[in-house]
């Protein structure tokens, strides 16, 4: 019966999702987006990104820094934990005061830290002692649960979860986690190659063997399921983003980030959370290889997607894309409700946008 639940709310999913017009098709123009550039005064990469509203937004990145604005961008405050040098690549933020930053590498240079006072104070919550072990990124349920994500150690993905809002984290059992595969790994591009979504489900993206793949949890962590993704895959290629709205309906971008002019398989969508994944033709694909896709939040299916290469954006759930800018971006989210959702990117050269809508 639950099997039959979930296969006819996937197909009313995808009726749903097969009825949505273009605007233009209707009668109106279709939406215009572009980026505002917020300057931040930096030259610091910042692949870790994390939007809490229009006003406020927190980036981090090489060079061990972190800046949060709390007025949309007009000025930022350097809140960087002191005399860290460490490559930050993820941050999540619960609000203007409480955040967790994740810094990656090898052995005890994957690190998570976490402030309760706008980035006055920080503790350093988790270091991993393993030498293998490789932190990619993190993502949070709500305020208490979340998840961080390793490459394989022992032939399986590592996870540590929290379950106090990123004060205290544990190493899960792998039993429960498939075995990788020759190569397989994760990419630390833009913090989202680990998303969480409602309740305790979560789903992470591979690359580097001879498929890319995407891994499913209803349960927190504790288990995993992974399904075979039809996109590119290679060394220097898979999945390095994925997007999700609500348990369902999902987008994966990725390519080849040695060739980020190229749409190589960049593109996939799902229907039925992640258990099986259609790819988007190269016509219809982004314009090249992508590295964070985020949902916009006042529409009901516009998906952004950002890359070195340019934006590029999806007003049909991500079954078509088209690029409205070329600006060199690692990381896109969105978040807030009403007049004050908005959409944040960031990337090379302290580069920090916020996306703005015309005609």
């Amino acid at each position: 019966m639950k099997t039959l639940r979930i296969a006819a709310l996937a197909a009313g999913v995808l009726l749903a999702m097969s009825q949505l017009v273009p605007a233009q098709a209707a009668g109106h123009p279709e939406p215009k987006y572009k980026w505002d550039v917020k300057p931040t005064g930096s030259t610091s990469q910042f692949r870790g990104l994390a939007a809490v509203s229009a006003d406020v937004a927190w980036v981090a990145g090489s060079n061990g820094q972190v800046l949060r604005t709390v007025d949309g961008g007009k000025q930022w405050q350097n809140v960087s934990p002191p005399g860290q040098t460490l490559l930050f690549r993820d941050v999540e933020a619960f609000d203007a005061q409480r955040a967790v930053i994740l810094a990656i590498g090898s052995g005890e240079d994957s690190r998570i830290f976490r402030t309760a006072d706008g980035g006055k104070t920080w503790t350093e919550t988790f270091r991993n002692t393993d030498p293998v072990a490789f932190y990619d990124c993190l993502d949070f349920n709500n305020g208490r649960d979340g998840l961080a994500l390793s490459d394989p150690v022992d032939g399986k993905f590592r996870i540590a979860a929290t379950s106090d809002g990123g004060k205290s984290w544990k190493v899960q059992s792998t039993k429960g986690m498939p075995a990788a595969l020759p190569g397989e790994f994760a990419f630390a591009a833009s913090g989202t190659c680990l998303v969480a979504g409602p309740g305790q489900t979560a789903w992470f993206a591979t690359g580097g063997g001879d498929r890319p793949r995407v891994f499913r949890t209803s349960n927190g962590g504790r288990t995993w399921k992974v399904t075979d993704s039809p996109m590119a895959s290679g060394a220097a290629a898979g999945i390095f983003s994925l997007a999700f709205r609500g348990p369902l309906f999902g987008v994966a971008v990725g390519g080849d980030f040695l060739k980020p002019t190229e749409a190589i398989k960049a593109a996939s969508i799902t229907y039925d959370g992640g258990r099986s994944w259609k790819l988007v033709p190269a016509d219809k694909a982004p314009k090249g290889y992508r590295s964070g896709s985020a949902f916009v939040p006042w529409t009901p299916a516009t998906v952004v997607a950002v890359g070195p290469s340019g934006s590029d954006v999806s007003l049909d759930g991500g079954r078509s894309w088209s690029q409205f800018s070329d600006a060199n971006l690692d990381s896109v989210e969105c978040a807030g409700h009403g007049p004050k959702a908005a959409c944040w990117g960031s990337g090379a050269k302290g580069l920090v946008v916020r996306l703005a809508q015309g005609h």
